[in-house]
């Protein structure tokens, strides 16, 4: 997305992996300098993405896979169209919690369908639009379960999933990372809360 003036981050990594609070840290800072930020997710960054993340993270009973796939594909082309785009056209930080990455990644090595359609779905959906630069916070899937454990929520329909699928997860977004270094900043997300903020904040400060 380099022809506009904007710059685009995403946050990726499996559950439990504190993108969340990661992002939180890094709008704070940004917005701190002066630019203006834009904080979104996937699914359920606009109004149409509500709807969509109520069916695909807590629809009791199965979703086909390819349906699953499809579903974050429509989320994603209304998400970028409507609210990425212009804030990137208006020289705003946009800063987000997953993208297609994300369906590569769950759908694609966790539902084991082929990673490739998953992502040139994505792609025609959202109009080839790729972000700046990809934050991949890189957990153990033992580790990250623990967390969500004593976060003492109900698990969404993701999270619920077996430990063989956050493996193959993790594997996904580990192998999408190492083919294209260009785009993403891999950090461990296992190091305390702080001392990742300031390891992200270290390499994202240059793009601004």
């Amino acid at each position: 997305m380099s022809a506009v003036p904007g710059l685009w981050i995403t946050f990726e990594g499996g559950d439990g992996s504190g993108k969340t609070t990661q992002a939180r840290l890094l709008h704070e800072w940004i917005e701190s300098t002066g630019r203006t930020v834009v904080r979104t997710r996937e699914p359920g960054g606009t109004e149409v993405g509500v709807l969509i993340r109520d069916i695909v993270l807590h629809h009791r009973g199965d979703i086909a896979p390819r349906a699953e796939a499809l579903l974050y594909a429509a989320d994603r082309a209304h998400h970028v169209e409507t609210l990425v785009r212009p804030a990137l056209a208006r020289g705003e930080v946009v800063i987000q919690d997953r993208y297609l990455d994300s369906s590569v990644a769950y759908q694609g090595a966790g539902r084991v369908l082929d990673a490739t359609e998953v992502r040139e779905l994505s792609l025609w959906g959202a109009g080839g639009a790729l972000p700046d630069v990809t934050v991949l916070l890189d957990l153990d899937p033992v580790a990250a379960r623990a967390r969500l454990d004593a976060d003492d929520k109900p698990f969404d329909r993701l999270e619920a999933e077996k430990d063989d699928f956050h493996a193959r997860v993790r594997a996904g977004f580990l192998a999408l990372a190492a083919a294209e270094p260009d785009r993403f900043l891999v950090f461990d997300a296992s190091l305390p809360l702080a001392d990742l903020a300031t390891a992200i904040r270290e390499r994202v400060q240059p793009l601004l």
